[in-house]
């Protein structure tokens, strides 16, 4: 009997699977907390609507962040993120597909498309009146979506459904995905390119607002499916069939432009990588300096162009440098060296001049710090010595009072020069002679009423 109570390992593994499922179901499981369906649906339903409050929000939140790229200031266009109640209808259009409501689908799109004709109208009629038309860094970021921007949306809308769908609502979830996915800016970038009559801009920042907003409604309508919200029945077979093959056509439309271009993001990250460790390695010239460099990334043939000025660099230089290319991983770069007249192109003298006054300031960086250091010492100690004389007499009387057997005596401040240190120091030497010899705690009583006679904290008392 003892020995069948007994179980093998082989017995025992069930178990210990069966617990780890159960551990794993426990703790990721979203049926906590779950609020009621009908009062999410609702709840998205009624943020689907633009009209009147929404409308207005939408209009201010287009102005903040038309100025705020504008400006490029990305506080300005944080705000603008936490004002914008772009979420609604395109998580509307999430959770109809999820829960195979034709009517709010139709209704989150008509919706959507009134909010992104209002905001195109407004930015471009912003950006149309607004004195600076430079297009800033901020503005230049929402111009070439990638597959990250696909991952942002999705996985922030992930979040957000998540977090709408509670009984008790976590307060920081909408704002962080908000700011994350960033629908407003594309937008306002859109409006900036038709403002501009530049189609490059337009296109790349409505496509990026596209990646957006169909990732969410994707992450939308997936929690809605996981969570099995009642669906309803479509009117007809094709109907069904035709909202998924939408669908499809537009996870396709976002996932595969936006693949390849953030496939040639990392190569031209790759690319200008290798391009500068090879000209910090290899471009390090005795009786010529490299001025600038420019990484020309390209699909077909990229090119790394050198400027140098000093002597010139002999061919055969130039074809040991090229050979050492593909030691960088640039095989099929091509080196183009610019040095001497630069008749074959245009040179930038400003950026030669600033660059060459870059150099040798760096080079004489050490040594110009050390005497303007020592400079300063010694002024500060001409000041003092302007300002601040001792009373030599006025101390003789008053040491003479403490010590009536003093016969000669003298003060100074004078400077101090350490041999491991380029900065001088400020003592106060005193010489004095007595009639006598005095003890040790006399010489500490001389000491302590000089430091506060003269408020030196460095005292050199030289007693005869």
């Amino acid at each position: 009997m003892i020995a069948d109570d007994k179980k093998t390992p082989k017995e025992k593994r069930p178990d210990l699977l069966s617990q780890f499922k159960v551990f794993l179901k426990e703790r990721f499981s979203l049926d906590e907390d779950k609020d009621d369906e009908v009062e999410v649906i609702q709840s998205i339903s009624r943020g689907i609507e633009f009209r009147g409050i929404n409308l207005w929000t939408l209009i201010f939140a287009i102005f903040i962040a038309s100025i705020g790229l504008n400006i490029n200031s990305p506080a300005v266009i944080t705000g603008a993120f936490l004002i914008s109640p772009l979420m609604g209808p395109i998580m509307g259009i999430g959770m109809g597909v999820g829960i195979n409501d034709l009517a709010m689908i139709q209704r989150a799109l008509k919706n959507l498309g009134i909010a992104v004709f209002i905001s195109l109208l407004t930015s471009t009629v912003y950006f149309v009146l607004s004195p600076l038309h430079l297009a800033q860094s901020e503005l230049l970021a929402r111009t070439s979506p990638t597959v990250w921007d696909a991952l942002v949306a999705f996985f922030g809308g992930l979040a957000g459904i998540v977090a709408g769908s509670r009984r008790e609502k976590v307060t920081n979830v909408i704002p962080g995905v908000a700011i994350a996915t960033a629908l407003m800016p594309p937008l306002c970038t859109a409006g900036y390119g038709i403002a501009t009559g530049n189609l490059y801009y337009f296109a790349g920042a409505f496509y990026l607002f596209l990646i957006n907003g169909i990732c969410i409604s994707l992450a939308t309508f997936l929690i809605v499916r996981f969570l099995r919200y009642h669906q309803k029945e479509y009117p007809s077979p094709a109907t069904e069939r035709r909202v998924r093959q939408t669908i499809w056509l537009a996870v396709l439309i976002v996932i595969i432009p936006s693949t390849y271009l953030g496939y040639q993001i990392v190569r031209k990250t790759i690319f200008e990588q290798s391009a500068k460790r090879f000209v910090a390695n290899e471009c390090d010239f005795q009786y010529r300096q490299v001025i600038k460099y420019d990484a020309h990334f390209n699909r077909k043939q990229s090119r790394i162009e050198l400027t140098l000025v000093g002597e010139p660099l002999p061919a055969d230089s130039i074809n040991l440098l090229t050979a050492k290319l593909p030691m960088y991983g640039l095989t099929d770069a091509e080196l183009v060296v610019r040095q001497g007249t630069f008749k074959d192109a245009p040179v930038d003298v400003d950026a030669i001049a600033n660059t060459v006054t870059e150099q040798v300031f760096r080079y004489n960086q050490a040594s110009i710090a050390i005497k303007d250091q020592t400079i300063d010492s010694l002024r500060r100690y001409i000041e003092l010595n302007q300002t601040s004389h001792l009373p030599v007499a006025d101390l003789r009387n008053e040491l003479k009072t403490l010590m009536p057997d003093v016969q000669t005596f003298t003060a100074a401040r004078s400077l101090v020069l350490n041999s491991n240190s380029a900065k001088p120091d400020t003592v106060t030497l005193v010489y004095a002679k007595f009639s006598r010899s005095h003890t040790a705690a006399e010489r500490r009583r001389i000491e302590s009423w000089l430091r506060t006679r003269t408020k030196s904290k460095r005292i050199k008392l030289l007693i005869e």
